[in-house]
């Protein structure tokens, strides 16, 4: 009898520890964000969507060196070059198949004038496959709308470049 009584006593305290602890956390701040209206915090070394970098006066960046072609280990880049209207070698052609894309960071990293870069965006849903093959235009694009993202993330991760 006496042990049926200390085991009830044992189960009531415990179940009264268990509902303490439930009631702790549920007055608690919610560890959740509220997603499409609050955004969480984003590293500066986040891999998102491609983009191509102008320099500050309008120039391409990428000199068409193709490093970031022969590094991609999924084969999704695509570079044909040719002389710009100075003489100088350039891309014509500049393609991601973003369906074949890891993700790697390879080709940032491979890039010597950081011409391509993956940006901070990593909202780009698309409704057909096509979307996601991104042309020179497409990745020009990308660049100068974030190009002020991307010039920060960069500078705050140049320490351990």
């Amino acid at each position: 009898m006496r042990i049926l009584q200390f085991l009830n006593s044992l189960l009531l305290k415990e179940f009264v520890a268990a509902f303490f602890l439930s009631m702790k956390y549920f007055f608690a701040p919610k560890a959740t964000i509220y997603y499409p209206f609050e955004k969480g915090h984003v590293s500066p070394r986040f891999r998102g969507e491609h983009a191509l970098r102008r320099y500050a006066n309008g120039e391409e960046r990428c000199i068409a060196c193709k490093l970031c072609e022969a590094i991609c280990p999924a084969q999704a880049i695509t570079i044909e070059a040719g002389p710009s209207k100075e003489g100088v070698r350039r891309t014509t052609r500049y393609d991601i198949d973003m369906t074949k894309c890891i993700y790697c960071g390879f080709c940032q990293e491979a890039c010597p004038v950081d011409a391509i870069v993956e940006g901070p965006n990593f909202e780009y849903a698309t409704e057909t496959r096509e979307e996601l093959f991104y042309d020179k235009a497409k990745l020009l694009d990308n660049g100068d709308r974030w190009e002020r993202e991307i010039a920060q993330n960069l500078s705050l991760d140049a320490p351990y470049r």
